[in-house]
């Protein structure tokens, strides 16, 4: 997701802790190039939200009052298919990590990472996929814990495309793609665009879940 340089990101949070959540605020606002335009302690109204601030990052936590986490991303993916989302959570089981990943979360980050937290926000707005090593582990061990019958449409994509999306599967962002396959970011981004439009998907967060499904 570009952005003009004078520009601040807007970040939308959803944290019920008090103590943290200002805590997140002053830590995101500090060095200026973020914006905290809504800090909730409950997403039970996640798409009017999504409308009124039109927030550019989304950092979501799992349990709240009135909410779940996973259920609102699933809720907000019905007005924004793009926004990043962020999850910002203790759990680290496999079904939190599971669900949020099938709602269409874009990353899933432990609140005892908080000092990661400025750095995934640049990475998921970068196209990157930022999770917390255990996280990552887990995500990777998704793969053969949820076999099923290769998906025919994994035999249309190219070798690039193949290799760009082993990758995703590792957490690489999109610059971290480009300098390991010796290409442009756009060149990255043409390949991600066809992928999506082989697989028929609207985000990396679906083209990682599909091909974890699809080995």
């Amino acid at each position: 997701m570009a952005l003009h340089l004078t520009m601040a990101a807007k970040v939308l949070i959803y944290e019920d802790n008090e103590s943290l959540r200002e805590s997140v605020v002053t830590l995101l606002e500090w060095e200026g190039s973020l914006e905290v335009v809504g800090a909730m302690s409950d997403a039970s109204f996640v798409k009017k939200d999504m409308l009124r601030y039109k927030p550019d990052v989304i950092i979501m936590d799992i349990e709240m009052p009135h909410s779940n986490g996973v259920e609102a991303t699933k809720a907000l993916r019905l007005v924004d298919k793009d926004v990043p989302v962020l999850i910002f959570t203790v759990f680290e089981d496999d079904e939190n990590v599971f669900n949020a990943i099938c709602a269409g979360a874009s990353g899933y980050i432990l609140k005892k990472n908080l000092d990661s937290l400025q750095s995934s926000i640049r990475d998921v707005m970068d196209g990157g996929a930022p999770m917390s090593g255990s996280i990552a582990r887990k995500v990777l061990g998704f793969i053969p814990k949820y076999e099923t019958k290769k998906d025919p449409a994994l035999e249309l994509l190219s070798k690039r495309e193949n290799e760009i999306l082993e990758l995703l599967v590792k957490g690489y962002s999109y610059k971290m793609l480009a300098s390991e396959l010796g290409i442009s970011i756009e060149t990255v981004r043409v390949h991600i665009k066809s992928i999506y439009r082989k697989l028929h998907v609207n985000s990396a967060t679906e083209a990682l879940y599909k091909v974890s499904l699809g080995k």
